[in-house]
């Protein structure tokens, strides 16, 4: 079973405290991951932030909802307790309890859509992010922009040269923290006869220990088993155990299967996995806008 959304929730969080006892939030995580019987892959499945779980993101907005249509009660912090609301509610046996049904209470209107701005949210959750928490939507939202920045990013640098592409590699290696510095770690190089290095990088300060590179630029061929023999033949050539093989495209399956057979470590990065770990690093990118999501503190208000 998938991990329900926040609205399906809703009525069975309400169920879960109609014996009108006073009930910890933590409890009824619990209890509604054991009803919906949520594996326990699903029930450790983290929004992609990875600071809270799918489940307990989706309850927690069940939860503020209802309690925004008057329906629920938090008398101290960390509980919940149902209204007479709430019971009444339960009485009519509800099929479902969804943002469409809470709209019947006044005060969840003004809650959802009070003014210009929350409306504006309120038709996003509904229409455009369908059952999504406000914490998924914004996620979405973020990696469907990352998504296409790394998709132009690897546009951008597939009609660059070969010889920009190179140092590129090492600029990459370099924002991971191999080496510490340019001068004193990375440099693009071009050796003869040497089955193609394009750079080497220190893994240390020190220098005790080098990793090979190999840059390939290509649009559309895929990289085979036969350019990574080649590599790891250059490897024995600088008597070294360790490279990363780079490239714009993809790589086939028998190159990925042959790394895996071998001593030598070579790491394979095709053309999305770069893309990615430059706007990671921040490597070719500029930050355009910064959106900060705060909470409130409760150390703050504590009076003890």
């Amino acid at each position: 079973m998938a991990i329900p959304d926040y609205q399906t929730l809703m009525l069975p969080l309400l169920k879960a405290v109609s014996d009108n006892e006073v009930h910890t939030i933590r409890s009824l995580y619990d209890r509604l991951s054991d009803e919906f019987e949520l594996t326990p892959e699903e029930r450790v499945s983290k929004l992609p932030s990875g600071r809270v779980t799918h489940i307990t993101n989706r309850i927690s907005w069940a939860r503020t909802y209802l309690r925004k249509a008057g329906l629920l009660v938090s008398p101290v912090r960390g509980m919940v307790q149902i209204t007479e609301r709430g019971l009444d509610v339960l009485k009519d046996n509800p099929s479902r309890i969804d943002n469409t049904f809470l709209k019947q209470f006044d005060e969840f209107v003004e809650f959802s859509s009070g003014n210009k701005a929350k409306a504006k949210t309120e038709q996003l959750t509904l229409e455009v992010a369908g059952n999504k928490t406000p914490e998924e939507t914004l996620e979405m939202a973020y990696r469907e922009l990352q998504d296409e920045l790394a998709s132009n990013l690897l546009d951008v640098i597939k009609n660059m040269s070969p010889e920009f592409f190179e140092q590129l590699v090492v600029d990459l290696m370099l924002a991971m923290g191999y080496g510490g510095n340019r001068e004193a770690a990375g440099r693009a190089t071009q050796y003869t006869a040497d089955g193609g290095i394009d750079g080497v990088i220190n893994e240390d300060r020190l220098g005790l220990d080098t990793i090979y590179l190999q840059a390939k630029r290509y649009t559309e061929n895929t990289v085979g088993r036969p350019a990574i023999q080649q590599f790891a033949g250059a490897l024995d050539m600088q008597r070294a155990k360790k490279g990363v093989f780079i490239t714009t495209s993809q790589f086939s399956r028998e190159a990925t299967e042959f790394v895996a057979l071998i001593e030598k470590q070579i790491v394979l990065i095709d053309g999305a996995k770069l893309a990615n770990l430059m706007v990671e690093y921040g490597l070719g990118v500029t930050t355009k806008q910064t959106y900060a999501i705060k909470q409130i503190d409760s150390d703050y208000f504590s009076e003890d």
